[in-house]
């Protein structure tokens, strides 16, 4: 497996977990932001930038590690349900939306955890 594939995957894994601990500590975090002059954690830009960067890591490692390993489809499927997920966290209101980014965000990292175990299988079968 070649290194730029396996760093974007960690990437990935350490950018979902990011955001999922911003998104689900942002209740607890959030009277001390005047504080910390850092409003902007608050802000809806500022999540979906930070899942907008992890899925575009997320799907260059995923679709390498597909096109160039694997073959196996269920990383991309489950990196891109993982994704609109999250990106739709707010669908079922404020009462279910930790839970709802918990599933994206796992959905997420289990593609990235998929993608590496594949890759490194098929480095292995082809050594």
């Amino acid at each position: 497996m070649q290194i730029k594939t396996r760093i974007l995957d960690k990437f990935g894994i350490w950018a979902s977990s990011l955001c999922a601990a911003h998104c689900l500590l942002l209740p607890v975090l959030l009277p001390l932001i005047p504080l910390m002059s850092a409003s902007f954690v608050a802000q809806d830009w500022f999540e979906r930038s930070i899942l907008i960067i992890s899925l575009i890591a997320g799907f260059w490692a995923v679709f390498s590690g597909f096109y160039r390993y694997h073959k196996q489809v269920y990383p991309i499927v489950s990196i891109a349900l993982g994704g609109m997920i999250y990106w739709n966290k707010d669908v079922f209101g404020e009462t279910y939306e930790p839970f709802t980014i918990a599933v994206g965000a796992m959905l997420i990292i289990f593609a990235h955890v998929a993608n590496l175990k594949l890759c490194q299988r098929a480095k292995q079968i082809n050594s």
